[in-house]
């Protein structure tokens, strides 16, 4: 085994011509059998998730990747990471200074399997339905700042929005966004089940037991019109129940890749002993872990415990004994390969102090011991989230100030109870919509979040988030970004943990495995081929 690393998106962008042209044999899998992908991500259809495949409602890393290869976005993010470019469009851009008026030109000769037609009014009719459904657990929020949507004949479409946002592109990049078939789904209501109607570069059946997804199978679509260069006839995602039958089933030769989750374990057994004809593969993450808090619901209503909390936690201790060599301590909403990103949390509250949280709490007239639950899930983000649990338990426990129990609930009852309030105290994992700090600020701070939660800062609502979104250059939207940081520090809405590596691995004839996964953990299966 060759263990194989890329350390950041801007090399990979530096790298994108050389790597490119290497490896590849040929079309990589074009007329032969499936290249079979293993995933621990599992795919449900329940009464609180009837619609997990449906762009409206669908808001999770794992779904978001079946509807990557499938639906098809006006904008997309290129190969080596960037400023979006044109997907269903052939061009797109600001039509005013403000960035309050975007116009799309789209391909011509766009349609659905069976010929059918995509025009300007069947995309607006696709974005229109995600926010007129708006889902209390789906993107809608990615598109809410549209005003109006604007046709100009078959192939023009204007969004006019209600105000500035440079990061609207990215925005038309993410599945919120797809463009699907008006006859297959309604304006209003959500398609339940797990079929999907779009013109993606793939066409998926999905293959199931009971109410659950065991594979799912892409097929290339003829009809695709644009811009991607899809490198293989046929691709199978296949679900397993944990890591290790995914790694046997690697070692075996039933799959010739496996992607997330891969175990912290997994990782240095395969990083130290190296088994023939299989590659590890490390890539850029972009992925955080954080505690979240119901701000209203006691014992966390008053800000104290959560600045206790802030001050005993040990991120350098957690990551070391839960994630070795595949995660590394944060301290702040905005991960540190993030423009804008600064250790607010350090800056605060510095090394893990009990005496200065006991200072806060008395501080605050909180009587000690203050009690609660841990709340996580079981079956979300891998096996290792127990373990995590059980050491924030402890590090908390051992401060005396805390008397902390600790709860797994499957990832399904878990989201729709984070979603109702139930949970005063929760862990969550983030995978950013699209790279930028914007997607680490507003899901979780600005109006309609995806945590629902209850906290609101009207500098972050009506003055930060706005001037971050108003800056073209990215770059210079640093200083609201870091005034931000200072905020949840101080307020601490949510509490970040850690940010995570990536790795997949994959059996050496297969080709494109360093561009298959983004650093968003999108995939991009369209880049699998056969090869050497």
């Amino acid at each position: 085994m060759n263990r194989k690393t890329l350390v950041l998106p801007a090399i990979i962008g530096l790298l994108a011509p050389v790597l490119a042209a290497c490896g590849a044999t040929g079309s990589g899998g074009e007329g032969g059998d499936a290249i079979v992908v293993g995933t621990t991500d599992q795919f449900a259809a329940t009464k609180d998730t009837p619609a997990p495949f449906d762009p409206a409602f669908a808001y999770d890393a794992g779904v978001w990747n079946i509807l990557r290869q499938t639906v098809q976005t006006l904008m997309r993010i290129p190969r080596g990471g960037g400023a979006p470019v044109p997907e269903a469009a052939s061009r797109c851009g600001f039509t005013d200074t403000q960035n309050e008026s975007f116009r799309c030109k789209l391909r011509s000769g766009l349609k659905f399997p069976g010929g059918e037609a995509i025009t300007a009014d069947v995309v607006k009719f696709s974005l229109e339905r995600v926010v007129k459904i708006k889902d209390s657990s789906g993107p809608s929020g990615l598109l809410t700042n549209i005003d109006t949507i604007e046709t100009n004949g078959d192939s023009e479409i204007v969004f006019h929005l209600k105000t500035p946002d440079a990061t609207f592109p990215y925005k038309l990049s993410t599945p919120a966004a797809g463009i699907v078939d008006p006859k297959a789904y309604e304006a209003t209501k959500v398609r339940d089940g797990f079929e999907i109607s779009a013109s993606g570069p793939y066409t998926v059946k999905a293959e199931t037991k009971g109410n659950k997804v065991t594979s799912a199978v892409f097929t290339k679509n003829p009809d695709y019109q644009g811009d991607l260069k899809v490198l293989n006839d046929k691709v199978e995602l296949r679900s397993f129940p944990d890591a290790d039958a995914m790694e046997k089933a690697l070692k075996d030769g039933e799959i010739s890749m496996m992607t997330r989750t891969l175990t912290p374990e997994q990782i240095e057994r395969m990083s130290e002993n190296q088994e023939e004809g299989i590659d590890l593969v490390e890539m850029p993450g972009l992925e955080i872990r954080y505690l979240g808090f119901t701000t209203d619901k006691a014992p966390v209503k008053d800000k104290a415990v959560r600045q206790a909390m802030a001050a005993i936690i040990d991120r350098g201790e957690l990551a070391g004994k839960v994630y070795p060599a595949t995660a590394e301590p944060l301290y702040s909403n905005i991960p540190a390969s993030i423009a804008g990103h600064q250790n607010s949390f350090f800056n605060k509250y510095g090394e893990p102090n009990r005496k200065k949280a006991a200072n806060m709490l008395s501080a605050a007239g909180i009587s000690t011991p203050v009690k609660f639950t841990l709340n996580y899930t079981t079956d979300h983000y891998g096996v290792a989230t127990e373990k995590e649990f059980e050491v924030l338990k402890e590090q908390l426990n051992a401060s005396a100030l805390f008397d902390v129990d600790i709860k797994g609930t499957e990832w399904t009852k878990f989201r729709e109870n984070q979603n109702r309030g139930d949970y005063a105290v929760y862990g969550m994992g983030w995978f950013p919509d699209f790279p930028d700090a914007d997607s680490y600020v507003a899901p979780f701070l600005d109006e309609g979040n995806f945590l629902n939660s209850p906290y609101v800062n009207s500098e972050i609502r009506t003055k930060l988030i706005p001037e971050s979104r108003s800056a073209a250059d990215r770059g210079a939207a640093s200083a609201p970004f870091e005034r931000i940081q200072e905020i949840v520090a101080n307020d601490v809405p949510l509490l970040p943990l850690w940010q995570g590596k990536q790795y997949v691995a994959a059996r050496d004839d297969v080709t494109g495995v360093e561009w298959s996964v983004t650093s968003s953990a999108d995939l991009q299966l369209w880049e699998l081929g056969r090869g050497v």
